[in-house]
């Protein structure tokens, strides 16, 4: 066994070996992620189904999105950090585990309780994986004297992002062509979580561990020292990207089924998939791109589909051509900024402290996720939709063009190849 220290820390080198090579690994948990993180956003197609079939009102779906939130929150905070001590496959594993039970619940229920329980457990399991994904795959691709690569950055992005994308619309496929069974999207997710939790299991822990292992607290909501002004940027860019994926993973299939008069579950899997997606591929297409230049196309592109979208509601009739046209621009602007953002985050970390630096970036980032929609649920009992979605983007116009010169003053820390 051999020792080393880490910025002052002692570690051991004990990681387990694990049956996969570190590459194998590396794409078995990009994977695993991908499957987490499509299961989370699943729902967000069946919600017009919840409140026609199980005559669910839009509080309750609310309150039920806002349990879901809540549980990413909790979880980031008490153990998104802990596996840069006790490490990434010990973390991981129970995670998806929790995946795996919430997938079987509502599988077989999705009644009110159901949804419920299986919605927190969903939270639960999103929060524990996320940063620690996020930060194995960070390990298993480490560039020189420890750097992160850009191809472990692009990937965990797309991991992240393009499951959150596959989600709505895999179960709106299912919903609108297997009509007896519209829980079958569950079925098909658990299968590809037990398939997550073998890849994982046999996938190697590399980085080595500190011995003594730090006596457990929980996640500290402080910005890292030496490099507050720049993480300070890219949270607040992380908090209003995720903001503008919340209204498509959230409120969606209010416009739809509201102002538009269709509730087809197939069509507001695709919205979500749109916004999701194309950002996903925009992280791919620009990935040689850098960081500067990157939110140069993120900031305008982003503001532009916000302006789209705010059209497509309020001229008459609505439209979906509009609708969809902007959610394909947000789509292309949150995506930059959204890797522009974690790029910091991830090159700006010490290797000894990354998930919890990810911890901190994913509860910035979920509370952006959960809190305006929420909030918004709760304004439809007195408001229109078209009302609220105009308040919400001058809001997300403004902290754009506030936090924009911040944004671009303190982007760096480009990753290797």
């Amino acid at each position: 066994m051999t020792n080393s220290t880490v910025l002052g820390e002692r570690v051991t080198g004990a990681p387990g070996r694990g049956r996969l090579s570190r590459t194998a690994g590396f794409w078995a948990v990009a994977a695993s992620m991908s499957v987490l993180t499509a299961f989370s956003t699943a729902p967000s197609a069946l919600y017009g189904l919840y409140r026609r079939q199980d005559h669910l009102s839009s509080i309750t779906v609310t309150v039920v999105y806002a349990v879901f939130a809540a549980g990413i929150v909790a979880s980031l905070l008490l153990v998104g950090h802990v596996s840069d001590w006790y490490g990434r496959r010990t973390l991981l594993l129970p995670a998806l585990l929790t995946g795996l039970v919430a997938a079987v619940i509502l599988a077989n229920s999705t009644s009110l309780p159901a949804l419920f329980v299986g919605r927190v457990l969903t939270g639960l399991a999103l929060g524990a994986a996320t940063a620690t994904a996020t930060a194995y795959l960070t390990d298993l691709d480490p560039g020189p004297n420890g750097i992160p690569t850009r191809r472990a950055q692009i990937v965990s992005t797309v991991a992240n992002v393009g499951g959150l994308a596959v989600g709505p619309l895999a179960a709106g496929l299912l919903a609108t062509y297997v009509p007896g069974f519209h829980r079958l999207i569950y079925v098909v997710l658990a299968v590809l979580l037990v398939l997550a939790l073998a890849a994982t299991w046999a996938s190697p822990e590399v980085r080595p561990l500190p011995t003594p292992r730090p006596r457990y607290r929980p996640q500290r909501l402080a910005l890292p020292a030496g490099a507050r002004t720049k993480v300070g940027a890219a949270l607040t860019g992380d908090f209003l990207v995720f903001t503008v994926y919340g209204v498509f993973a959230g409120l969606a299939s209010v416009f739809l089924s509201g102002s538009l008069h269709r509730s087809s579950p197939a069509l507001a899997g695709l919205t979500v998939f749109i916004a999701f997606g194309v950002g996903a591929v925009t992280q791919v297409a620009t990935r040689t791109w850098p960081l500067r230049r990157l939110l140069s196309l993120g900031i305008p592109v982003l503001l532009a589909g916000l302006g789209v979208i705010v059209t497509a509601a309020w001229v008459d009739p609505p439209s979906l051509a509009f609708f969809l046209t902007g959610a394909a621009l947000v789509g292309v602007g949150a995506g930059s900024i959204f890797r522009s953002t974690l790029t910091v985050v991830i090159s700006t970390a010490p290797a000894n402290d990354r998930a919890a630096a990810l911890a901190l970036f994913f509860v910035v980032g979920y509370l952006g996720l959960s809190l305006p929609v929420v909030g918004a649920g709760i304004a439809l009992q007195y408001v229109t939709f078209k009302v609220i979605l105009l308040t919400f983007a001058a809001v997300v116009a403004v902290g754009i063009l506030l936090a924009s010169p911040l944004l671009l003053r303190n982007v760096g820390g480009e990753p290797t190849e």
